[in-house]
């Protein structure tokens, strides 16, 4: 029988990681992601897994990228400035192919910044935050079910994918409270990494099958496989060979972005006639709707887009609806991160107008509506 609980974003973050398999927790507090780590300390000896407080944020990941290589769904979770220190070993994640999940509660900055306040300023670093180039999974959500499900989500795209993945909820759903009705076991969808089907003597680390992502072992499984950050080849030892490292390179963006159109998701509302078009994300979301259902009652025909995944972008959704609208307004609380890519997605179709917030406060629905009215 389902169960409702009223928890908060940052429980149902931690909860949805549960019921996604993970056994291992390594982080370091932080302002405002702490309740995830708090709940996953409590949690996971219940169930067999491991919780570890490291000495420092990089210390977390670290351990978070060793319990994944011996076999275990493992997690951190942080805010900025510990995303920034984690960006290193977020790196070496992707290059190494380590599939772990990384919850970043956004509050504002740059350095320390706002530790209390909402802000959705790490839009860009998750994308290239890291040095070099990989494909990118990210995911906003807005809501306290959203939290969970999308957690479960998170996981079963880097066990797929073989690649740290991003849980971005700001400060404002990190913190909210909500009810949620928690899904059944078996229910949702759970995704394990692909195994070796070969015999230890014939496997070979980075050898990729059809979909571009290569098998892997537990240490301790039997099969030999070096682990480093350096460009290798298929044997994971590191090459200078020109085509070994086109085909390393390569395939670890690739892998992502010929799955583009299954892992971008997205919500519309009130789109059919939409005259403007309002993106948002995470907690704006939540405002824009709500100045747009009083709007859509004054008869402005104005309609919301709301990005699911921020990475894969959903670029080519709102280049289509582009071509039909007058106006997309972007509100966010940064100084205009995911605009750009709005813009770039646009090209001429139709204007695109920044609408930013940067005082650690969230917009209230009368700021929004009010700035539709005056686009309209």
């Amino acid at each position: 029988m389902a169960q409702n609980e009223f928890w908060q974003g940052n429980k149902a973050i931690a909860m949805g990681a549960i019921a996604a398999g993970c056994r291992f927790f390594g982080g370091y507090p932080i302002t405002p992601s702490t309740e995830v780590m708090e709940t996953m300390s409590e949690e996971l000896p219940k169930l067999g897994g491991k919780f570890v407080q490291m000495e420092d944020e990089i210390g977390g990941i670290a351990s978070a990228l060793g319990a994944s290589i011996a076999g275990k769904k493992a997690m951190t979770a942080s805010s900025g400035p510990g995303i920034s220190l984690k960006q290193e070993l977020l790196g070496f994640g992707y290059i190494a192919e380590i599939p772990i999940v990384v919850a970043d509660i956004m509050r504002g900055g740059p350095s320390t910044g706002l530790p209390t306040k909402v802000s959705q300023a790490d839009v860009m670093q998750a994308k290239w935050g890291t040095h070099g180039d990989h494909g990118t999974i990210a995911y906003a959500p807005c809501s306290i079910p959203e939290c969970y499900t999308i957690t479960i989500k998170a996981f079963n795209m880097a066990e797929r994918f073989r690649q740290p993945v991003l849980v971005m909820a700001d400060e404002v759903i990190g913190h909210m409270r909500e009810k949620i009705t928690i899904p059944e076991p078996g229910t949702y969808k759970i995704v394990d990494r692909k195994k070796p089907t070969v015999a230890p003597d014939d496997f070979i680390p980075y050898r990729a099958d059809a979909d571009d992502v290569p098998p892997m072992p537990a240490f301790g499984d039997g099969y030999r496989w070096h682990v480093t950050g350096l460009t290798t080849n298929e044997w994971g030892f590191p090459t200078n060979d020109a085509p070994d490292i086109g085909l390393k390179a390569n395939r670890i963006v690739r892998k992502v972005e010929r799955f583009r159109d299954e892992i971008v998701e997205y919500r519309e509302d009130f789109m059919d006639d939409a005259e403007i078009v309002v993106i948002s994300y995470g907690s704006v979301s939540r405002s824009s709707l709500r100045a747009i259902r009083e709007l859509r009652e004054q008869g402005v025909k104005v309609g919301h887009f709301r990005p699911i995944t921020l990475w894969p972008f959903p670029d080519k959704e709102i280049a289509a609806f582009s071509k039909r609208v007058k106006r997309i307004i972007v509100p966010e609380l940064n100084a205009g991160q995911m605009v750009r890519e709005v813009e770039r997605a646009v090209k001429a179709n139709c204007e695109v107008i920044a609408k930013n917030l940067i005082n650690g406060e969230l917009y209230k629905p009368a700021e929004i509506m009010s700035f539709i009215k005056e686009v309209a």
